[in-house]
């Protein structure tokens, strides 16, 4: 491998945030692969069985403490967060219309896995012709990558109560991306200030208490863990708190002061597509399995697989405002093929009959979800 000096190396580092920056990503540090000191709480966190059917997060314990171990010859890790909610999109107004669909902000354009992982490698490609070839690879929230650790140590910001990375300038509405480098550069000072303070408004205002303890999250009763990563059925307890929320939860940083500060993202492949940003739970149950492909073709939502968006669109009805048509949509489900869609039909068809059995208010949110700003 080719030897740099220091000063070569120093301003080999401030060239790649130039170019990380004009590839789009609003925030550039560098660290080294030691995350020895995450060994410990990463598996407190497994004993407790907080990840739930996560399983694949208990493999290669070894590979995420020492990133070096996954890509041969890593020296550094290059990461970079980026903006990433939408421009003149309607968010709270949403969330509290329960007989629309929300869907979390970051997912309503194109896959953000793809989006990152090639600006990171044209950001290795722009590093090649500035030194000559050399090894790198790109990770966006994939493999056993701890990106929040690693965010944290190369200066990005600090971990939030909800265990989310903030930053004083761009609050919480950003991804996280990562490049592996065999390149000896200088490493960024970590993050080692918290600004949370006395402060618990993501703790209060949590549909499902899924942050059980300050920067202590349970998955199993986290909404996007139980919209996208599980893959039977929603437990009955949690099902009239989901709300209207189809896919993922925003409630955490929806409600966190140090949002006043994010920025809305430039990068016009984060726009929404299909209405997804305005569209009711009536017109997305409407979709076959055919047309829940095609419109999210190129979409993180593919994730959680059509029998999981019926799932979830099933349980949102039942926690709208009914009528004919909803009891409609739902009977056609319960006639349906899928078991795992019948099931939640048959529970929201029951909830909104005993509503309307006994003359009350259907549950549309959490109580403490009322704390969240208009």
């Amino acid at each position: 491998m080719t030897q740099y000096d220091p000063e070569t190396l120093q301003n080999l580092a401030i060239k790649i945030k130039t170019e990380a920056a004009a590839l789009g990503f609003q925030q550039c540090g560098i660290t080294d692969t030691d995350l020895s000191a995450e060994e410990a709480p990463l598996k407190e966190w497994l004993d407790k069985g907080y990840h739930g059917e996560m399983s694949y997060l208990e493999n290669n314990i070894d590979k995420r403490i020492n990133p070096a171990l996954l890509t041969e010859g890593t020296q550094r890790i290059i990461c970079v967060r980026m903006n990433c909610l939408p421009p003149d999109i309607q968010t709270l107004k949403i969330l509290k219309n329960p007989d629309q669909a929300y869907i979390s902000r970051y997912t309503m354009g194109r896959d953000y896995h793809k989006i990152m992982r090639k600006k990171l490698t044209l950001l290795g490609k722009a590093i090649e012709k500035l030194i000559g070839e050399f090894g790198y690879r790109p990770f966006v929230d994939s493999a056993p990558v701890l990106e929040r650790p690693l965010a944290r140590k190369s200066g990005l910001g600090w971990q939030g109560k909800h265990t989310l990375i903030l930053n004083r300038e761009a609050g919480s509405w950003f991804l996280l991306g990562e490049l592996f480098v065999d390149l000896p550069l200088p490493v960024d000072p970590p993050y080692t200030e918290e600004h949370c303070g006395q402060c618990q408004a993501c703790i209060d205002v949590c549909p499902t208490q899924a942050i059980v303890a300050p920067y202590e999250l349970d998955a199993r009763r986290c909404i996007s863990y139980l919209t996208i990563e599980l893959k039977g059925a929603i437990p009955v307890e949690f099902r009239p708190l989901i709300g209207n929320r189809i896919f993922g939860c925003d409630d955490c940083q929806l409600i966190c002061p140090w949002n006043r500060f994010a920025k809305h993202s430039e990068e016009t492949d984060f726009t929404p597509r299909h209405q997804l940003d305005q569209i009711s739970l009536l017109e997305l149950q409407r979709w076959d399995e055919a047309t829940f492909l095609k419109r999210t073709e190129g979409s993180a939502i593919r994730r959680t697989g059509f029998s999981g968006w019926q799932r979830n669109i099933a349980v949102a009805l039942g926690n709208s405002r009914g009528g004919e048509a909803v009891l409609s949509a739902l009977q056609g489900m319960i006639d349906g093929d899928d078991p795992l869609v019948r099931e939640h039909a048959r529970w929201a068809m029951e909830a909104l009959q005993s509503t309307s059995t006994d003359n009350s208010t259907p549950i549309l949110q959490h109580p403490r979800a009322a704390k969240l700003p208009d």
